[in-house]
C-alpha cells in the first residue's frame, strides 16, 4: 500500500522568513531587467537565466535520479508547465518595452488570484470561502481601476503603451497562476523541487532564445551592469528563489501561502519608484492598493478567522 501524501500545512515562521525573502528578491526582479534593457533585450536577459538555472538543475537532477529521471510520469506535466512557464516570462519581457517596472510588479502579482480561482474549482481543499470571493471582487476592481485610472499618456518616455504593457502583466499573472495549479494537479506536486524547476527553465530557455533571434533580439552589450544583472537573475532569481518557492509548494496550502505575496509589488512599485524614478499616477495607486487588499483577503481569510475567533 502506498503512503499518504502529507497534508499541506497552515504558514509558520519558516514560511513567513521565506517569503519575505522571496519577495524582495522578486520584488527587484523587474528592476534587475529594466536597468540594463538597453543592452540586453528583457527576453534575451530572461532566456539567458533561464538557460544558466536549466544547466546547473539538469546536473543535479542527473546526479540524484541518474537515467530514471524522466521516467517517473513527470514529463509530460513537466513540459505543460514549462511551456506555461515560458509564457509567462515572454508576457514579462515583452511587457517591460511598454510599461514601468512598477506597473509590472503589480499586474504579475496577481497571480494568487488566478491560482486561488484555479485551486478552487480542482482540489476540495482549496475551496473558497465567502471573505476569498470578496478578496477576489476587490482585486478585479483594482485591476479595472489601476487600467482605466491612468493619469500618464501613451507614448511617455520609457512607457510608449502603457496600457498594452499592463495587459501583457495582467496575461503573465494569469500564467504564473495556472503553472500554480499545474504544479498541484500533476505528479509534479511530489516531484523534488528541481526537478519541477528543471522543466520549467529548460523550456522556458529553449523558447525565449528562439523568440529573441527570431525577432532581432539576441545582442548582448557586455557593459558591467549588464553582466551583473543577468548574474543576480540568473542566481538569485532564476535559480535560488525558484527552487524555494517549489519546495514551499510541497509543505503548505498554496492559497495560503501566497498570504505574504502582496509584499512583493509593494518592494517592486518601491524600487522603481526609488531606483528608475518611476512616476506614479493616482489611480494606479488607488488599483494597486486594491489589488494587493484583494489578494490579502484571498490568502489571509483562515488567518483572518483564526484572529476573530481568538477576539472572541
Amino acid at each position: 500500500m502506498s503512503a499518504a501524501k502529507p497534508l499541506r500545512q497552515p504558514l509558520d515562521g519558516l514560511a513567513t522568513g521565506a517569503m519575505l525573502l522571496l519577495c524582495v528578491c522578486w520584488g527587484f526582479q523587474q528592476i534587475a531587467i529594466k536597468l540594463v534593457a538597453a543592452d540586453v533585450s528583457p527576453i534575451m536577459q530572461i532566456g539567458l537565466r533561464s538557460a544558466f538555472a536549466a544547466l546547473v538543475l539538469a546536473c543535479a537532477v542527473a546526479r540524484r535520479e541518474g537515467l530514471r529521471a524522466f521516467g517517473d510520469g513527470t514529463l509530460l506535466p513537466g513540459l505543460i508547465v514549462g511551456l506555461l512557464f515560458a509564457g509567462e516570462f515572454l508576457f514579462v519581457a515583452q511587457g517591460l518595452v511598454h510599461t514601468t517596472a512598477s506597473h509590472m510588479s503589480v499586474f504579475l502579482y496577481t497571480a494568487p488570484i488566478f491560482a486561488a480561482l484555479g485551486l478552487h474549482w480542482l482540489l476540495p481543499e482549496e475551496r473558497l470561502k465567502p471573505l476569498q470571493w470578496m478578496g477576489v471582487a476587490v482585486a478585479f476592481c483594482g485591476i479595472a481601476v489601476a487600467f482605466l485610472g491612468k493619469g500618464q499618456p501613451a507614448g511617455s518616455a520609457g512607457a510608449p503603451n502603457m496600457l498594452l504593457g499592463d495587459a501583457m502583466g495582467l496575461l503573465a499573472g494569469l500564467f504564473w497562476g495556472a503553472t500554480t495549479v499545474a504544479i498541484r494537479k500533476t505528479s509534479l506536486s511530489e516531484a523534488a523541487p528541481a526537478k519541477t524547476l528543471f522543466y520549467q527553465m529548460a523550456v522556458a530557455a529553449i523558447a525565449l532564445l528562439a523568440y529573441a533571434a527570431a525577432t532581432g533580439n539576441a545582442g548582448f552589450r557586455y557593459t558591467q551592469a549588464a553582466v551583473l544583472s543577468v548574474a543576480f537573475q540568473s542566481v538569485m532569481v532564476a535559480l535560488s528563489s525558484y527552487l524555494a518557492w517549489f519546495w514551499l509548494l510541497r509543505r503548505y496550502l498554496a492559497s495560503r501561502l501566497s498570504v505574504l505575496s502582496f509584499m512583493t509589488p509593494l518592494f517592486g512599485v518601491s524600487f522603481g519608484v526609488l531606483i528608475l524614478d518611476e512616476p506614479l499616477d493616482a489611480g494606479f495607486v488607488l488599483g494597486a492598493l486594491l489589488v494587493l487588499a484583494g489578494i490579502t483577503l484571498v490568502s489571509g481569510a483562515e488567518l483572518l478567522r483564526e484572529k476573530l475567533r481568538r477576539a472572541r
